[in-house]
């Protein structure tokens, strides 16, 4: 009797970026350019729909892996359920002709949340002032983790008051980045979704 096993291999952290600079969860075989090749295919249809993409993340192994994609509203109003839904329909029509994705996933649609992650260059700005935490692929200045207000983007360089005094950290070496739910982001989240 052959010993079944309950995973079929663990998912590896891509160590570098490509493309507009999206990390991405893969397995043998799969390339950080999937993630970048899935959005470049679905942005536009997203978009005149009223989305924004946030992010995609492909997880999971060959047998079968899950396909995030976050979504946030282009009036910046809070994403609703119906608002997965119909992103839902028109991600799954393109991939559906496209077929960039071998074998079996699950699509998932969601809102990157309150205390979303940071991707791009232009969210280290939108949400500047308040606080964030993020890890860098190498150590800077002797240390890999930050957290503190963010001050934005100067050139390719993220800049952040921690209490240790203001760390710069080239974008390219954030691994991965979000906002600390705190009350004043909370606030801000409110007033923005409620206009």
């Amino acid at each position: 009797m052959e010993k079944q096993r309950w995973a079929s291999g663990p998912p590896f952290l891509l160590p570098g970026f490509s493309g507009p600079q999206w990390p991405a969860l893969i397995w043998s075989g799969m390339t950080g350019e999937k993630a970048v090749e899935i959005e470049r295919l679905i942005a536009p249809s997203l978009a005149a729909q009223g989305y924004d993409v946030v992010r995609v993340l492909l997880m999971g192994g060959p047998r079968h892996a899950t396909l995030q994609i976050m979504i946030e509203r282009a009036d910046r109003m809070a994403v609703s359920v119906d608002d997965c839904t119909g992103a839902s329909r028109t991600v799954s029509a393109l991939l559906d002709v496209e077929d960039p994705i071998a074998g079996t996933y699950t699509l998932e649609i969601s809102s990157p949340g309150i205390d979303r992650p940071l991707v791009k260059p232009a969210d280290f700005d939108r949400f500047k002032g308040y606080e964030a935490r993020f890890e860098s692929r190498t150590p800077i200045d002797g240390r890999r983790r930050f957290r503190g207000k963010l001050l934005g983007m100067a050139g390719d360089q993220v800049h952040i008051a921690t209490p240790e005094g203001e760390s710069k950290v080239p974008f390219q070496e954030v691994q991965r980045a979000k906002l600390v739910l705190t009350d004043e982001l909370i606030a801000a989240a409110a007033s923005e979704t409620t206009g």
